[in-house]
């Protein structure tokens, strides 16, 4: 069963990854421009963003292992629908269907996950496989893509998921447990589920505009402001409400509160490493796209040996601490990335930050992912493994975001401050040293991480999966 519900989230992290390698030859074919080429990564997230948390809930009512396959039945179709795609329009829709069939398989796996294993060392162990498993596939993703579009052509990038997803879904028929709320559910909250994903959608749609339009451009700010209105809108409607599609007061859960805050930092500051690293790999030290996904292939190995190796950490420094070694070794990692060069080597400047910053992100992964769904009744399960996975999709498209716009504005300033018509090197130039002002906004976001960690997460929220740490006095 474990091996099942990873290997589904395993598909869907690679295809959040792999597509990026393909983007020029997916251009080419079917005569993208620039601008609307974009629209491949962005319609993907806006579906998986936005309806995370309705699955997450959905898998609580209607069975886990339900809203499960049929995740995995939409993923799977929407990829064979992806390979196929003869015109822009076709991609785009396909893509948006294959990140709602995303946004079903990833809360449902996490949430089986929790209710088959109880809080303590069985669930850290199930916790260190899903990590290392799901987690690597962000590298490995950049290599298959290389290697699929390289050996075949790009519609290989999405017809690998098919036999995957009927493998995965036909074991899953029999090894999969179902399980549901055990409370009596009275009604559908229709118009909170309208709510919530019209308003993370418009959230998703807002942060997607401002990396293209600019934060102050009409359509960032109309879209974040109807984000605003629906969320609200829908924390009302919630209190209110006699079956509420999200009890509200799970967010008094100190350890699933800190736990979300810190995924959104963490995943803001990682996206600063795997997005501008892989462009700089290409377009400044010229790799193929082959050659990229290999330069990034230790990526994977780091994150899973990180994430095994807290599990032998947790035990050791407990839970809090784990974490804390993971946030500051990652944020060693992004700061080491500022040594790069417009004419620098892969050796000496660019693996050792991969290492360091995956070996972190790996030691991160469990311990926070144990914090976000610790002290969390069986019943909402579903609703917290969709918050959380909420949180990292927010947190990966908002970071995207902001470093981008302070690398774009930075690398026009030093271009605009040379006095003399731009060379071909001083573009360069300017462009990696806008790439490492986003790594050092990228480390601050973790150290805000790890700050948090020590000011909000206290011993008794961590009782349950770090029993030492309810004997040590709060001081």
């Amino acid at each position: 069963m474990l091996v099942l519900v990873c290997l589904a989230q395993f598909m869907v992290v690679l295809d959040a990854t792999i597509v990026n390698v393909a983007l020029p030859s997916i251009q080419s074919d079917l005569h993208f421009s620039a601008g609307n080429l974009a629209w491949v990564i962005n319609s993907y997230t806006l579906l998986f963003g936005g309806f995370l948390l309705l699955g997450g809930r959905a898998a609580d009512l209607f069975g886990r292992k339900r809203l499960f396959l049929i995740g995995i039945v939409v993923f799977s179709a929407a990829s064979l629908l992806d390979g196929l795609a003869r015109s822009q329009g076709e991609l785009i829709v396909f893509r948006a269907l294959q990140g709602l069939g995303a946004a079903l398989v990833s809360p449902a796996a996490l949430s089986i996950i929790m209710t088959t294993f109880p809080d303590g060392p069985e669930r850290t162990r199930a916790l260190g496989v899903w990590g290392g498993i799901a987690a690597g596939g962000a590298g490995f993703g950049l290599l298959l893509g290389g290697i699929l579009t390289d050996a075949f052509s790009w519609p290989w990038i999405f017809y690998v998921n098919v036999p995957i997803g009927i493998a995965t879904f036909v074991a899953s028929l029999r090894l999969v447990p179902e399980s549901k709320a055990s409370q009596l559910v009275r009604g559908f909250d229709v118009g909170g589920a309208l709510l919530v994903t019209g308003g993370l959608v418009s959230l998703v749609y807002a942060i997607v505009k401002a990396s293209s339009d600019g934060w102050g451009s009409t359509s960032t700010l109309g879209f974040g402001a109807l984000a605003i209105v629906l969320l609200v809108a829908f924390g009302f409607l919630e209190r209110v409400h006699r079956a509420p599609l999200v009890r509200l007061g799970i967010f008094r859960i100190r350890s699933l509160t800190a736990a979300n805050g810190v995924m959104v930092l963490a995943m803001g500051g990682m996206f600063a490493m795997f997005f501008f690293a892989t462009i700089y790999a290409q377009e400044v030290l010229g790799y193929s796209p082959l050659k990229s996904g290999l330069a990034f292939l230790p990526f994977s190995f780091g994150i899973i040996a990180g994430s095994v190796g807290s599990q032998a950490l947790i035990p050791r420094i407990g839970v809090r601490g784990s974490m804390l070694a993971g946030l500051v070794l990652a944020a060693i990692g992004l700061v080491l990335m500022t040594r790069t060069t417009y004419d620098g080597g892969y050796v000496a400047q660019l693996l050792p930050a991969v290492v360091v910053m995956s070996v972190g992100m790996g030691l991160l992964f469990v311990p926070l992912t144990l914090l976000g769904t610790t002290n969390v009744e069986g019943n909402d399960a579903g609703l917290a493994s969709g918050l959380f996975n909420t949180s990292q999709q927010i947190g990966g498209a908002l970071g995207l975001a902001v470093l981008s716009t302070f690398a774009a504005s930075h690398t026009k300033s030093v271009l605009g401050g040379l006095g003399h018509p731009a060379t071909h090197t001083d573009a360069l130039v300017a462009q990696v040293d806008g790439y490492h002002l986003a790594f050092w906004i990228g480390a601050v976001f973790l150290a805000v991480g790890a700050a948090a960690i020590l000011l909000l997460v206290r011993p008794r929220d961590v009782a349950s999966i770090d029993p030492q740490a309810a004997m040590v006095p709060v001081g």
